[in-house]
């Protein structure tokens, strides 16, 4: 009997794909990264044939490395980058175009016009979303006026639009599932999540053929089989989430109040608000934190676009480090007595500000400004980020839990350094679970405890360990003094404070 599960996770910068047993116990990971393109400033593509041929790669890695086939395989899971964009021909599944990527900015000026017709609040109102580029709406009416022919192909039926889960399930089973979960598709401007549905007056808005979008499940359902013709096995498909909101799965943040950030190329903070749909009054997002057996539960949701891209501008664009996981040690060697500000707007600013036309500045350099500094400026302007969102989340959702613990996961979540330094600046506990790659465990989760493979809910919020408590050691004065250095350059950065 096939006691594993197969964990898909597909991101920004690299794919990876983990393997599990049936004690929750990572037995085999694959990992590969694959080419960023970069057209023009601002605009941010990834080759979906570049995407599809990391996956099979790690899957392959990963099945070797835990000296398995993939008919040991119970079910498959997959988590994804959210909101980039895929857009393919239905009868070859050929993309007409390179995929667009959340960190994209090119529809600014189309967000804008909407904007400025008075349209935001009703998307805010249906989405729990703002018209910023970051959303895959906006980014598919631009694919539907920039490829010739595309437009009326979709009215036609002839082409499928989808997020990264979409696009990688037709492309497991053979083009014989559409389907997309319920946390994707919040992502999208497209998405009622109150009615859980796609929303028709948005689709008109947007000018998109509804046609073109697939179906939307729960999180944990039956999304289809793997074409034994394309992985050499037919293994069914039963969990779907995107990396946030899998990351929260994994860190079992299912109580309202809970909340985790996750740092990988960009830091996403959720909370969760339970059965309440809060409305933030922050600039933060209400999205769906997971729909199971048809019930919706709700998070706020804090996004900041670069996090460890900050810390690959520091290894690739000012090749101060070789490898990433230098930096926290460099880091720690700064020169204690200067503060320098990176504020990294490298493709805008997130939440709480959402500026898209922010650009990346650096404040308080000195004649004795370094590398070090450069990478504690880079590792803190995450921890100020987090802090912001933290912030902002206790203005629109108290609710009685003034206390708050925060679960970190994704890559730079093993830095020492970094988290502490977090703690320090948010003036609270932050924990560091025993199982760091959370979103595969989301994912795995989801398909693992439909296949009766592993516990649900409860059993496995308990099954949750701590690798290590961080508890804030910084004097008050100086986190003050940070912090409000900090804001002032945020306030010198944005284009319409």
């Amino acid at each position: 009997m096939a006691r594993f599960v197969l964990a898909i996770d597909q991101g920004t910068t690299s794919s990876r794909a983990i393997v599990f047993d049936d004690a929750m116990r990572i037995v085999g990971r694959g990992q590969k990264e694959f080419p960023q393109i970069f057209p023009q400033s601002g605009w941010v593509e990834h080759e979906p044939e570049a995407i599809w041929d990391s996956v099979t790669h790690c899957i392959r890695e990963a099945l070797a490395r835990a000296r398995i086939t993939l008919a040991d395989i119970a079910a498959i899971g997959i988590t994804n980058q959210r909101e980039t964009v895929v857009v393919w021909e239905r009868d070859t599944g050929k993309a007409i175009h390179n995929a667009i990527v959340w960190q994209d900015r090119r529809t600014a000026a189309f967000c804008e016009k909407l904007k400025g017709d008075g349209l935001e609040a009703l998307f805010t109102e249906k989405t729990g979303l703002l018209l910023d580029p970051y959303f895959s709406g906006t980014k598919l009416s631009w694919l539907l006026d920039h490829v010739e022919g595309a437009r009326a192909k979709a009215e036609q039926g002839a082409l499928c639009f989808g997020t990264i889960d979409t696009y990688l399930i037709w492309r497991l089973t053979g083009g014989k599932s559409f389907v997309t979960d319920a946390t994707n598709a919040s992502r999208t401007l497209l998405y009622n999540i109150a009615d859980n549905q796609w929303d028709d007056e948005l689709l008109k808005l947007l000018n998109i053929p509804a046609v073109m979008l697939p179906q939307v499940m729960d999180c944990a359902a039956d999304f289809g089989v793997t074409d034994a013709a394309v992985l050499g096995a037919a293994v069914p498909i039963l969990g779907v989430a995107g990396d946030q909101q899998a990351a929260t799965i994994g860190q079992a943040c299912f109580a309202p109040g809970m909340v985790k950030s996750t740092y990988g190329t960009g830091c996403f903070a959720l909370l969760n608000t339970g059965t309440d749909r809060v409305v933030s009054k922050n600039r933060l997002l209400t999205t769906i934190a997971y729909r199971m057996d048809g019930k919706t539960t709700y998070a706020l949701e804090g996004s900041i676009f670069i996090a460890g891209a900050a810390v690959q501008w520091l290894r690739d664009g000012l090749k101060v480090i070789g490898d990433a996981a230098e930096a926290g040690n460099l880091a720690a060697s700064a020169d204690p007595n200067q503060q320098v500000y990176l504020v990294p707007a490298f493709t805008g600013m997130g939440a709480p500000w959402w500026d898209p036309d922010a650009r990346g500045a650096m404040f308080g350099l000195t004649r004795n400004s370094g590398p070090a500094e450069f990478a504690c400026a880079a590792l803190e302007a995450v921890c100020f980020q987090t802090r912001d969102l933290l912030d902002a989340m206790h203005k629109d959702w108290q609710n009685g839990h003034d206390e708050m613990v925060l679960r970190v996961d994704g890559g730079m979540a093993a830095s020492d350094w970094t988290m502490q330094r977090l703690a320090d600046l948010l003036n609270a506990p932050v924990d560091r679970p025993a199982i760091i790659e959370t979103t595969a465990l989301g994912a795995a989760f989801l398909a693992a405890s439909r296949a009766g493979l592993w516990p649900g809910m409860d059993e496995f919020a308990k099954a949750w360990a701590r690798d290590y408590r961080f508890e804030p050691v910084m004097k008050e004065d100086v986190r003050l003094a940070k912090h409000t250095g900090w804001q002032d350059a945020v306030r010198r950065t944005l284009t319409h404070f």
